[in-house]
C-alpha cells in the first residue's frame, strides 16, 4: 500500500521529524510513502502568488502568515539526508506545485534537475479564487463557471509536461458545490491528457477528512472509472499534514478503486 501525498510542513526539517511519519506508516502497514512540501512554503516561489494575493485580503493574510518560510535549499538538504538514511519502508521525496499556466516556465526553472523523486501538480486557485479555503468565500460565485475553469486548468496542467501526477483532481467538490451540467466530457478530456503525459492521479482522502459532510471519499466514481478506462495510474493518498493522519482511509480508497471493475 502507498500513501502518495504527505506534507511535512508542520515540523522542523530534521530526520527525527521524518521518522515520525515513517513510524506511523509502518504502524498502518504501508509499503511506501511519498513526502512533499507545498511550493509556496519556499520564498523562491513567492512571485507566483502576487495575483491571488491581490484578489483576496484573506489569501494575502494567509500567505504572509504561512508562505515563504523556507529556502528551497533547506528542503533539498533534508532530502539529501533522508536518502542517506535507511528506512524500514520505501520513502520518496517530492514537491506539490500550484499550477498557474503563466508560470510554467518559472516552475520548470525552479524544479528541473533538483533531484525530486516526483512533482505533483495541483489546481488550488481558479481565476485567482482560492476555492478550498473557506466555504463562505463561494457566496455569490457562478458555480458552473468555476467548475468549467477548474477543469480547463486541470487539462492545461496535464498538458504542461512539468509533473508526474495530478493532486486531488476533483477537489473542487470540497464544500459540496455541484455544477448544473454533467462532468463526463471534462473527465474524459482530463483522463486523455493524463494518459498522454503518462501522469498518475491522486486518489486522495484529504477532502473527506476535512469536510466529511460535503465531500465524498476520494474521487467521484465516474471520474475514477474514466481515468482507469484511459489507463491512468491511480495512487492512493491521505494528504496528511501531520504524522497521525498518515494512511488515513487508504484501505477504503483501495476498495473503492477495486469496485470500479476496471
Amino acid at each position: 500500500m502507498v500513501d502518495g501525498h504527505i506534507h511535512i510542513e508542520r515540523g522542523p526539517y530534521t530526520l527525527e521529524w521524518l521518522n515520525q511519519f515513517v513510524s506511523k506508516a509502518v504502524e498502518t502497514e504501508l509499503d511506501e510513502i511519498r513526502l512533499l512540501e507545498h511550493n509556496f512554503i519556499f520564498e523562491e516561489f513567492a512571485p507566483m502568488y502576487d495575483s491571488v494575493r491581490r484578489y483576496s485580503e484573506y489569501v494575502d493574510a494567509w500567505f504572509r502568515r504561512s508562505a515563504g518560510i523556507h529556502k528551497l535549499a533547506d528542503y533539498l538538504e533534508l532530502i539529501h539526508q533522508g536518502r542517506n538514511r535507511e528506512f524500514p519502508i520505501k520513502v520518496k521525496f517530492g514537491l506539490e506545485v500550484c499550477c498557474f499556466k503563466e508560470f510554467e516556465g518559472f516552475i520548470s526553472e525552479l524544479t528541473k534537475g533538483k533531484g525530486f523523486d516526483f512533482l505533483l501538480g495541483s489546481v488550488h486557485f481558479v481565476d485567482d479564487f482560492a476555492f478550498d479555503h473557506k466555504a463562505e468565500h463561494w457566496a455569490g460565485l457562478d458555480v458552473d463557471r468555476v467548475y468549467h475553469r477548474y477543469f480547463e486548468d486541470s487539462v492545461s496542467l496535464a498538458k504542461s509536461g512539468l509533473f508526474d501526477g495530478i493532486g486531488h483532481p476533483d477537489a473542487i467538490k470540497l464544500f459540496g458545490h455541484k455544477p448544473s451540467y454533467p462532468l463526463s466530457e471534462y473527465y474524459g478530456s482530463l483522463a486523455e491528457e493524463l494518459s498522454k503525459s503518462k501522469m498518475y492521479a491522486d486518489q486522495n482522502s484529504g477532502a473527506y477528512r476535512r469536510c466529511p459532510e460535503t465531500a465524498s471519499l476520494g474521487m467521484e466514481e465516474e471520474l475514477l472509472e474514466i481515468l482507469k478506462k484511459n489507463h491512468v495510474e491511480i495512487i492512493t493518498s491521505s494528504d496528511a499534514h501531520c504524522p497521525e493522519d498518515v494512511g488515513y482511509k487508504i484501505r477504503a480508497c483501495l476498495k473503492i478503486e477495486e469496485m470500479t471493475g476496471f
